[in-house]
């Protein structure tokens, strides 16, 4: 045996490793004293108040200390002492008493004793939430807590993330929260996601889990994991079906309802009213009551996502003074992330939400929750109002009812022992928008369409309800409705037509063969009445027969009918609905034919129809405009004389600045103070703005030094040219044997050598002389000073050495005297 410290490598093992190997191994833990402790504790006879009451671990001491929690609700008073000691729970209690906590910490403790932490230890812990929002909540809930000493991976597994990193973060993780949909894909699809060691399965909101919307998900959950382990659930409103119970394989559970005897199912700080106003009065009211509390934290709920978007644009157009959110199921995930930080963040704001928010979700100090459409049962009413009134604090709930939803709904809510109160609005502070909502609904079509989509879903909404007592669809005023919605008249919705429809399906073939002889001959009447009339087709009756070139023509045409003089129905697609073929429902389109493709065969028909009908196309460059504009009717045509409207077709400018010396550069923003932060300090970005400076300095110099180079030689060349012209045009050159003229060669090396003695000290005055003309002339009042002065008489003396004339040497003997001077 090595001694202690000691390890079988040769080379020596780094400091900071063999602290790591030792803090994993958790030697410092002393698991059978918590195993004792734990043992000991007698959940059913003993009364535990605080924390520090029950055999916690010092990492979850240290949790709970940090974030506050020293007294235990009842919930966690009952529950937490059981599931320490791996007893299946199934926990209920009132909203905002403290659920969570009640299944973090025996997680947390159970998976601590059992020093259940490594990757090789795989999964210990899952737990399961309706709703992505919820499992967030969660998992902060566990980072906060665990954050403190243990040492366990935990991983956060939801829809609208990314599936690749999710798989590669799974074999590492210990403790998993995430929806039942997300977990179950990883569990199919993930190879390595392996849940054979699994110890606890929790289930937050579990009656809203095992319901028929995640029954498939959560049958198909629990086939995967293994029959042994601990199972926890809890939620407001918990299910006692021995079905549920035996679906989960739960080894005698024990019921923890802490509020089971309360006088009611709501919290006590929680003031509870309901108004009741007929369909289409909820908008009106809904907006008074916004107008009356904007200093107020407010959460109103929908009962589907089109009213959710409809109330929230339309009521952000009429601007109520208040800031306005929306919140559903179809938002993409970070949008609905965002929403809740801020809704969370705000002081004073209006959430818009469907059942998405309406469990589990803790915003703090929300003043009012407005349920405007009826909740579908009692358990959703409670989850609903449950978001306010938490952890005893003061909250108000207000339910708008119908008056045919008033005497069921009432009984259900009594027989669930929540208390409730009828009151009145105040005829002085109501506020009728029927008429704003209905003028921008006629100017905005989009704003129309998620009108129409929105009664629509709110009518199906009512018709699918279970709870045939309190929903009574043939009781509400829907032509009302939608008025108050903005709308010309009610949409077409394809049940609204009448409940016969299982009568006519039962009827005889006699019958309906008779029938459809009677409509065949009557259909051929029609069509010889409509050849007699067709005559001579005028504009107008063109006009009227065109349809709607909107981008919503095709809901607009399943959505809306019109009504003939008559006074019968006719829909916009020309063909009316009988009997046996009603007119399709807009989502009901399954496997209609958006576009014909013609076989092989026809391909040249149908490109010769094609090039037939893109000849009298016009294709129209337009300057300014990168896309050609292509002219195919007289409307188009007329474009080209508007200049008001081309300047629409064309690509926007760019907006210049002049600097002062009449430069033109593009207006620059400036930059974010996150994004200057992000670059350095502000004296490293001045350091390198400085060198970059120098750089670009040193190129210009280098090619200003090239350019004055060039223009020297330059300068010589013509110099020499022209002299050699002179003396040719003279006729005083010596040509010797090669034909070069001897006199004229050795008059330029001459003139050469001279000039660059003086080269030097001549070029700056050379230069100031070329550019003495650009330079402004002084005025009469200005006077020289002594630098300008020696300048001056510099000048004059070059120029005066430049005029002189230089003999030229007409014999051998002058060019003899010439050379010798410039020898000597």
């Amino acid at each position: 045996m090595p001694a202690p410290g000691i390890t079988g490598r040769i080379r020596p093992t780094k400091v900071k490793k063999q602290q790591n190997t030792q803090k994993r191994k958790r030697d410092d833990v002393d698991v059978e004293k918590l195993e004792q402790a734990v043992a000991a504790l007698d959940p059913k006879n003993g009364s535990y108040k605080d924390f520090t009451d029950l055999p916690l671990s010092d990492p979850t001491k240290q949790g709970l200390k940090s974030c506050h929690f020293a007294v235990m609700t009842d919930i966690q008073a009952k529950a937490i002492p059981l599931a320490l000691q791996g007893h299946d729970i199934l926990g209920a209690a009132k909203t905002g008493s403290g659920k969570t906590l009640a299944f973090v910490i025996p997680v947390l403790e159970n998976l601590y004793r059992l020093q259940h932490v490594g990757v090789d230890a795989g999964l210990g812990a899952l737990i399961i939430s309706p709703t992505r929002e919820l499992a967030i909540q969660i998992f902060d809930v566990l980072y906060k807590l665990g954050k403190h000493g243990h040492m366990f991976a935990a991983g956060l597994v939801i829809g609208g993330k990314s599936l690749q990193a999710e798989r590669e973060a799974l074999t590492r993780m210990n403790i998993l929260v995430g929806t039942p949909g997300r977990i179950l894909q990883h569990l199919s699809q993930t190879v390595a996601f392996n849940v054979d060691d699994l110890k606890m399965l929790v289930l937050d909101e579990a009656d809203r889990i095992l319901d028929m919307g995640f029954q498939r998900d959560v049958d198909a959950i629990i086939d995967y994991l293994p029959k042994e382990r601990q199972t926890l659930l809890f939620s407001a409103t918990q299910s006692r079906k021995l079905s549920d119970l035996a679906r989960l394989s739960l080894s005698e559970p024990e019921y923890v309802s802490v509020h089971a005897e309360a006088d009611s199912a709501t919290p006590k700080s929680l003031q509870q009213n309901y108004i009741v106003c007929p369909l289409q009065e909820k908008l009106d009211i809904l907006w008074s009551f916004i107008q009356a509390s904007k200093k107020s934290k407010i959460l109103v709920f929908f009962s589907s996502a089109k009213q959710v978007r409809f109330v929230y644009e339309s009521f952000r157009h009429m601007q109520p003074g208040i800031p306005l959110l929306h919140i559903h199921g179809r938002q993409k995930q970070g949008a609905r992330l965002e929403t809740t930080h801020k809704f969370s963040a705000a002081k004073h704001s209006c959430l818009f939400a469907t059942d998405v928010a309406a469990r589990g979700l803790d915003f703090p100090a929300v003043d009012f929750v407005i349920q405007v459409d009826c909740p579908e049962d009692v358990d959703t009413y409670i989850h609903r109002v449950g978001r306010t009134a938490r952890y005893n604090r003061d909250g108000r709930g207000v339910l708008f009812l119908t008056p045919s939803e008033e005497e069921g709904m009432l009984k259900k809510l009594e027989a669930k022992k929540v208390p409730i109160e009828l009151i009145n609005v105040r005829e002085k502070k109501r506020k009728s928008i029927k008429e704003q909502v209905t003028h921008m609904c006629f100017k905005d079509p989009q704003l129309k369409y998620l009108a129409q989509k929105a009664f629509v879903t709110y009518v199906k909404s009512i018709y699918l309800q279970k709870d045939k007592e309190i929903f009574k669809l043939k009781e509400y005023d829907l032509e009302e409705y939608s008025a108050s919605l903005g709308l010309p008249g009610a949409p077409r919705i394809k049940f609204l037509k009448g409940d016969d429809s299982k009568a006519r399906k039962q009827a005889s073939r006699d019958a309906i063969e008779v029938s459809g002889s009677e409509d065949e001959e009557e259909d051929e009447d029609e069509k010889k009445k409509a050849k007699a009339k067709a005559g001579v087709r005028t504009k107008y009756d063109r006009m009227f027969e065109r349809q709607n070139q909107d981008i919503l023509a095709d809901h607009y045409k399943k959505l809306v009918q019109h009504e003939d003089a008559d006074g019968t129905d006719e829909p916009t697609n020309g063909k009316e609905p009988t009997e046996d073929a009603p007119m399709p429902d807009a989502d009901d389109d399954f496997l209609s034919v958006k576009r014909r493709i013609p076989a092989d065969d026809d391909i040249p028909e149908a490109e010769e129809a094609l090039e037939a009908s893109t000849r009298n196309q016009k294709v129209v460059h337009l300057d300014g405009a990168k896309n050609p504009i292509i002219i195919d009717s007289n409307r188009r045509e007329k474009l080209l004389k508007s200049k008001k409207k081309l300047l629409k077709l064309k690509d926007k400018g760019k907006k210049l600045v002049f600097d002062e010396d009449g430069n033109a550069h593009e207006i620059y923003e400036l930059e974010d103070e996150e994004d200057f932060r992000a670059k350095g300090l502000p004296e490293e970005q001045r350091k390198r703005f400085l060198e970059q400076a120098r750089e670009v300095v040193a190129e210009a110099d280098v090619e200003d030094k090239a350019a004055a180079k060039a223009k020297k030689k330059e300068k010589m060349r013509k110099r020499k040219e022209k002299e050699r012209a002179e003396m040719e045009g003279d006729g005083m050159g010596v040509e010797i044997e090669g034909g070069e003229d001897a006199l004229a060669n050795f008059l330029a090396d001459a003139d050469a050598s001279d000039r660059e003695e003086w080269s030097d000290d001549g070029e700056e005055e050379e230069e100031e002389e070329e550019r003495g003309e650009q330079k402004r002339q002084k005025k009469w009042f200005e006077e020289e000073s002594d630098e300008e002065t020696a300048t001056a008489k510099r000048r004059k003396k070059v120029k005066a050495s430049r005029d002189v004339e230089r003999a030229q040497p007409k014999t051998l003997e002058d060019l003899e005297e010439l050379a010798a001077g410039l020898l000597g």
